[in-house]
């Protein structure tokens, strides 16, 4: 049986697919992977079909070993130094890792979430449709929690023969942009200022940001004199919750189905990354967008991942090595005018 074994990772590292669909009724969010770009962009590079389980790594990095036959793997998101025993390994293009080889991903430089896919998927059981890991329900991964030291993945498919590896180009994670939201549904919740306060102001990704949610500090949000309860309703990835101190709290993937905070505003879909992307001490700006906007980017979000296919290309290992190592740092035009 050909396996990935887990020989080292940190604690954010789990097993997720693309999602778990129909339980939010009873309680259940649908978990599903942080950058559902870089998540896409994987299973591409491997010819998988969309939503197949891979690996997402969290800030910590991870080394991982092939075991009973070779593996065809792709590295996209969270961009970080990899190697394949010692030699430098690109990112968004697939490659084999060999039989008792080991890939190393350092902690990354960039971004927060990474997907590490893997050729075939993984063969391990389904929990309500599902190998995604929701940690606080403990459902999916293996077993029910994130990935640790001394595991072994079984890996489903054939072992890789001798088709080329495959290439995409970077996808920038857009850590610098303003996240797009859609004011509400409870926006008539807040004063004026408070409202204000959240298009205008600049806030930071606190300490307290994980799969649940990223809490956001800065400048006090203010209610309205209707006070920060509210009957508890729905919530959607993305809902930004506004408790009684005023702090800003973006709802995730593994959120909770239902809250009795107002939600002030919801980021896009198209945005999601945008924030899933920043590190605690990031800088975060709002900007607001009419839905038929969030509608539009949706959908031109979806085609763009439709299309992935007809934009693979073949990898040249000398030139996307010299990219990894980016060893003239950030290309410039001598003849452009400095910003």
């Amino acid at each position: 049986m050909r396996a990935l074994r887990v020989l080292a990772c940190g604690p954010a590292t789990s097993v997720q697919d693309g999602g778990r669909a129909g339980w939010q009724r009873y309680g259940l969010s649908a978990s599903g992977p942080m950058d559902p770009l870089a998540f896409a962009t994987a299973n591409v590079l491997l010819g998988n079909p969309p939503g197949t389980a891979a690996i997402e790594l969290g800030p910590g990095g991870g080394r991982f070993r092939a075991e009973g036959g070779a593996l065809r793997l792709a590295l996209t998101g969270a961009v970080s130094a990899a190697s394949v025993e010692g030699a430098a390994m690109a990112w968004h293009r697939s490659f084999v890792l060999r039989e008792g080889e080991t890939l190393r991903i350092a902690p990354p430089r960039e971004g927060v979430f990474a997907t590490l896919g893997i050729g075939g998927g993984l063969d391990l059981p389904s929990a309500m449709g599902s190998l995604a890991l929701h940690r606080r329900a403990a459902l999916g991964g293996l077993d029910g929690r994130p990935l640790r030291e001394g595991d072994a993945l079984p890996v489903a498919g054939e072992a890789p023969s001798g088709e080329s590896d495959l290439r995409l180009d970077p996808v920038p994670l857009e850590r610098d942009r303003p996240v797009r939201v859609v004011l509400g549904p409870q926006a008539d919740r807040f004063t004026e200022a408070g409202l204000a306060t959240l298009l205008d102001a600049e806030f930071r990704v606190s300490g307290r940001a994980d799969r649940m949610g990223y809490q956001l500090d800065g400048p006090a949000v203010a209610h309205g004199e209707g006070g920060f309860n509210i009957v508890s309703d729905g919530t959607v990835p993305g809902s930004i919750q506004v408790p009684g101190e005023g702090r800003p709290i973006v709802l995730m993937a593994d959120r909770q189905t239902t809250g009795g905070y107002p939600k002030i505003a919801t980021v896009i879909s198209a945005d999601l990354r945008r924030i899933a992307q920043r590190r605690p001490g990031d800088r975060v700006r709002f900007e607001a967008v009419e839905v038929a906007t969030a509608v539009r980017l949706a959908r031109e979000r979806a085609a763009w991942i439709a299309s992935l296919p007809e934009r693979l290309s073949p990898a040249g290992d000398a030139l996307d090595r010299m990219w990894q190592a980016n060893l003239a740092g950030d290309a410039v035009d001598a003849l452009r005018e400095p910003d």
